[in-house]
C-alpha cells in the first residue's frame, strides 16, 4: 500500500468515526431535552397538579424566551386553557420555581431539532397571539397515555407496531388480540383522528428518543414484513399496559 493510499484509508476511518460521534451526540442531545422537560414538568405538577401547559413568548431571532405562566387543560375543543398561575403572581407556589421553569424550558427548546418543539403550538386564545406559545407538559407515563389513546378507538388493542423511521415513531399496525393458534390479528386501519395520530406519533417518538423508555417498551420484531414495503430496521412492538 502506498503512502497516499494509507492516508486515504486513515482519513476515511476518521470521517466515519466523526459521523458516528455526531449521530450519537444528536441522540443524546434529544434525550437530554426530553429529560429536562420531564424534570421541570414533575416539579410543576408537584406544586400545581392541574397544570397542563406552560405559556411563554419566544423571540426566534435572538432565541430569547419570556415565561408568562402556567395553564390548565382545555375543557372542550372550543374552550380555552384556564390560567393557573401568572408570572406576576409572586404569592403562588410556582413563583418559587419560576426561574427554574424558564431556564429548563429554554434548555429543552435550545436545539432547533429538539423533540420538545413538537409539544409547542401557538396560543390562539391569547391577545398576544402573534407571539404567545403553549408548551404541553408530557404525561407522567407516556406508555399508559399511549394505551389510553389507542383503546379509545380500538378497545380490543393489545399492542401496536411502530416505525421509528417515520416522523420519529408512527403507528403502522394495531394488534387486536390473537387467534387460537397464536396468530396476531393485525390491522393497518387506524380509527383515530388526525389530531390523535399527531399526539401518538409524538409520544412514540419520545419512547424512541429516551433510552430507558426504549429499553422498557420497544421490542424488536425480527422477520417482520412491513405493510408498506419499507425497511423494518426500526420497527418495534409496543405492548399496551392495562387501562382502567
Amino acid at each position: 500500500m502506498t503512502h497516499v493510499a494509507a492516508n486515504h484509508d486513515h482519513l476515511a476511518i476518521l470521517a466515519q468515526q466523526r459521523d458516528e460521534l455526531d449521530a450519537e451526540r444528536g441522540r443524546i442531545e434529544k434525550a437530554h431535552c426530553l429529560a429536562v422537560l420531564d424534570h421541570i414538568s414533575a416539579k410543576i405538577r408537584a406544586l400545581c397538579p392541574d397544570a397542563a401547559h406552560i405559556t411563554f413568548a419566544y423571540y426566534g431571532n435572538t432565541r430569547i424566551f419570556d415565561l408568562d405562566g402556567v395553564l390548565g387543560a382545555q375543557s372542550s375543543p372550543l374552550g380555552v386553557c384556564p390560567w393557573l398561575w401568572e408570572v406576576s403572581d409572586k404569592e403562588h407556589p410556582l413563583a418559587e420555581i419560576a426561574e427554574a421553569i424558564a431556564l429548563d424550558v429554554q434548555s429543552a427548546l435550545a436545539p432547533y431539532n429538539s423533540p420538545a418543539w413538537a409539544t409547542v403550538r401557538r396560543n390562539s386564545a391569547s391577545p398576544e397571539r402573534g407571539n404567545s406559545w403553549l408548551l404541553e407538559l408530557p404525561p407522567p407515563d407516556r406508555a399508559a397515555h399511549i394505551a389510553q389513546l389507542v383503546r379509545e378507538h380500538h378497545p380490543e388493542a393489545t399492542a401496536i407496531i411502530v416505525d421509528g423511521r417515520s416522523a420519529g415513531g408512527r403507528v403502522i399496525e394495531i394488534v387486536e388480540g390473537a387467534a387460537e393458534d397464536g396468530t396476531k390479528h393485525l390491522t393497518t386501519r387506524r380509527h383515530w383522528t388526525r389530531e390523535c395520530d399527531e399526539v401518538l406519533t409524538r409520544l412514540v417518538a419520545h419512547l424512541f428518543a429516551i433510552p430507558t423508555l426504549a429499553g422498557r417498551h420497544l421490542t424488536p420484531l425480527y422477520d417482520y414484513r412491513h405493510p408498506y414495503g419499507a425497511s423494518s430496521d426500526l420497527v418495534r412492538l409496543i405492548t399496551l399496559p392495562p387501562t382502567a
